[in-house]
């Protein structure tokens, strides 16, 4: 085999800026989102954010399982086995979506049963909103975890300009959507939960239309179907249900942190919504590294060079750290003006204002070596320590301290924050010994 790289330096630019460009659109359509439903309301806005918060823990299962057949497809074309690629983007498309299915099902009927669950002491107008924006919502999880599954595939590829096309699309369609329908017909939560199901329906069509293209190394083709696979679904599940697992259960932690949050009134919920959105906006450039770790690390491994993946890793990472830097040193001085874009009251935009500078420091600091770094791990099948990593994590510090500082001492919105970045720190330095230590390639044999 050729010692030429199999990432040139400007394939790997080819691959991680058309994902840049995704995130952003995807980031400025979910702030665009919120803004516009801000404008009927902060009930409205926290409606919206906590029914959020729900739906990332329901369809979290399929996004996991995608990102396990991107890594076994990735590995198969490092490989050279496509036909073996094509069977794995099959039985990914097959289980996905019947996963998908239930998840809806169980939304549709268990709507306000679950949000009654999760928030129990809610005011009575943020969830009536949430009731709207969660039914139809729901509706669109089969839409979304097919388009997950055709980008994940896409992007194993190395395709990444198609995802970031497509995406485009579907943030113009909700875009137009909420300002029809929320400034011009004025439906509020209805109008916003809409306008995103019909991106999604529109999105997962188009996928669905590319990945049918046999001329693609990695395809749906019916005629290579010979009925459900265990041994390909159980090569992706090795990847996907430990992600799906540690998702599931970091999505719980997550809720019980807003649960807290919630049980600090509209004003908090508000706030924190805001540091959510901008923090998407804060974390893109590591984010999109991330993405594309699972691409080259698996193709890497797959062809069998280790060393070289080790090498793509480094890289990528300090791209992580430069991009993450240009994006939060900007929103670190100019906070306030962002949440100015708010219709909030000022206490609220104050809070957000803090928590946002905040959050800018640990996010340059933190967020690439907490979430980048792992899915280069997950990317060898050794998810299963992502997980236990993540997990623990999450519900030692995360939670732990969001209820000492928030139910002890106190501290509001930012205590949650703050103990988020404990969390981080501690995610930071296992993921960073675990590929120093070189056992993050021990379950593909080259430790």
């Amino acid at each position: 085999m050729s010692e030429k790289e199999l990432f040139s330096v400007k394939q790997l630019q080819f691959l991680i800026i058309p994902l840049i460009l995704e995130q952003i659109l995807g980031v400025t359509v979910g702030l665009a989102d919120s803004i516009m439903v801000s404008s009927a309301g902060e009930a409205a806005m926290s409606g919206v954010a906590l029914v959020d918060a729900i739906n990332i823990l329901l369809v979290n299962t399929f996004a996991a399982l995608a990102t396990g057949g991107a890594v076994v497809a990735a590995h198969r074309l490092g490989e050279k086995k496509e036909k073996e690629a094509v069977k794995t983007a099959n039985q990914l498309l097959f289980i996905v979506v019947g996963v998908a299915l239930v998840i809806m099902l169980m939304a549709l009927v268990g709507n306000r049963f679950i949000l009654r669950i999760v928030y129990r002491n809610l005011e009575t107008d943020v969830m009536e909103k949430a009731v709207i924006y969660f039914y139809i919502i729901a509706l669109s999880f089969p839409f979304l975890g097919i388009y997950n599954s055709c980008a994940a595939l896409c992007r194993a590829m190395g395709n990444s300009k198609v995802t970031m096309l497509v995406s485009l699309v579907m943030n113009i369609i909700n875009i137009a959507g909420n300002a029809v329908m929320i400034y011009g017909l004025k439906t509020g939560v209805f109008g916003a939960a809409v306008s995103t199901l019909l991106a999604r329906i529109v999105g997962a069509s188009i996928m669905l239309a590319v990945l049918v293209d046999k001329q693609k190394p990695i395809h749906f083709d019916r005629t290579e179907w010979q009925g459900v696979s265990r041994k390909v679904i159980r090569k992706i599940c090795q990847v996907g249900m430990p992600i799906g697992l540690d998702g599931f259960i970091f999505q719980i932690g997550k809720i019980l942190v807003q649960g807290i949050v919630a049980g600090l009134g509209t004003a908090a919920i508000s706030a924190n919504s805001i540091v959510g959105m901008v923090g998407g906006i804060a974390t893109i450039p590591a984010s999109a590294v991330g993405m594309s770790m699972v691409t080259v690390v698996g193709q890497t491994i797959g062809a069998g060079r280790p060393e070289e993946a080790k090498r793509y890793v480094r890289k990528l990472i300090m791209a992580a750290y430069m991009g993450m830097a240009i994006v939060n040193v900007p929103l670190f001085f100019f906070a306030g003006k962002v949440v100015g874009l708010y219709s909030v009251s000022q206490y609220t935009a104050q809070i957000a204002t803090e928590v946002i500078i905040f959050h800018s420091v640990i996010a340059v600091t933190l967020w690439p070596l907490s979430f980048a770094l792992p899915n280069a791990i997950r990317a060898t099948y050794d998810a299963a320590f992502t997980m236990v990593v993540s997990v623990s994590s999450m519900w030692i510090f995360r939670i732990g301290f969001s209820y000492l500082f928030c139910k002890i001492w106190d501290m509001g919105v930012m205590g949650v924050w703050m103990s988020m970045g404990i969390d981080w720190l501690f995610r930071s330095i296992m993921f960073v010994w675990r590929v120093k230590s070189g056992k993050w390639l021990k379950k593909v044999g080259m430790a």
